[in-house]
């Protein structure tokens, strides 16, 4: 899966869906997004001394956090019925620091063979 079909595939066929199941390179993709974008917000205030543009790029960044913060949760519970897990096993990220390394362990894990609960295997295998 390319960056361009995982954010298509995010963004714009499973906006609000939770049901099913995500690859590994889907969620990477949509995480590599949000990490660029913050990137380069980052920089750019860094970079320019105006407080107007400031404010204007916060208020950009604020809007593209609430706009992406649904498929951000979709495309983490699809990634954990991936491997089998319940959705609700997100919560376990409220479990500072163990929950956030079991959370980065499971995303990272394979696909589980064959079809689960969740669905059929996106990879076809």
């Amino acid at each position: 899966m390319t960056f361009v079909q995982a954010l298509k595939s995010v963004l714009m066929e499973n906006y609000f869906n939770f049901d099913g199941r995500a690859r590994r390179s889907e969620y990477w993709y949509f995480c590599l997004l949000n990490f660029l974008v913050n990137f380069a917000y980052n920089m750019i205030t860094r970079l320019i001394d105006s407080k107007l543009v400031a404010v204007v790029l916060a208020v950009i960044v604020i809007i593209y956090s609430l706009g992406t913060l649904i498929p951000g949760l979709a495309v983490a519970v699809r990634r954990l019925h991936d491997i089998n897990k319940s959705g609700w096993w997100m919560l376990i990220g409220l479990i500072p620091l163990i929950g956030w390394v079991i959370l980065l362990i499971w995303y990272c894990r394979d696909s589980e063979l064959g079809s689960n609960e969740y669905g059929e295997n996106p990879k076809g295998l």
